[in-house]
């Protein structure tokens, strides 16, 4: 049987924060804020795989409120989800994502997201598809006010 889940995320940006995207630290003056490392890009492809598995959401297996996690490795949190599916007998096919940030650019650390979110899976690099966009000055992010990731999965089970 093959599912499909979707995920969307995003995380005000702030002072003091890396900012950390498909587990790969982009030199920038701020950071995503949140509970863990605030991985816009490994939250919002957990929510799509959980969802595929009809599991829930990042939030329910992974709460804010548990102190253990505070600073989690979001990269960690998404590999975690998906040894779950694994042991419901699913696995990931492939998977998209679009990052929404207004600065800095993205295009040259896009190849070591995929490379870190293909691990983090377990599908070849060829399966994971990471964009980019701006906000084009418009909305929270255009302004520079935060992240918004948009991500696609789909996953195998047995029937």
């Amino acid at each position: 049987m093959i599912r499909v889940g979707c995920g969307f995320d995003i995380h005000p940006l702030a002072a003091g924060r890396k900012l950390i995207l498909g587990g790969v630290e982009i030199p920038n003056e701020f950071g995503l804020a949140g509970h863990s490392d605030a991985d816009a890009l490994s939250h919002a492809l957990c929510d799509a795989l959980l969802g595929a598995a009809a599991m829930g959401d990042i939030g329910a297996m992974f709460p804010n409120t548990d102190p253990a996690l505070r600073n989690a490795r979001s990269l960690e949190l998404l590999s975690q989800a998906r040894a779950a599916v694994f042991a419901k007998g699913g696995s990931v096919v492939n998977a998209d994502s679009t990052v929404a940030l207004q600065r800095p650019a993205l295009a040259k650390h896009i190849p070591a997201m995929r490379a870190n979110l293909a691990r983090a899976l377990d599908i070849p690099e060829g399966r994971v598809s990471v964009k980019a966009t701006s906000g084009e000055g418009l909305g929270f992010v255009g302004r520079g006010e935060g992240a918004a990731v948009f991500a696609v999965l789909l996953a195998e089970f047995p029937e």
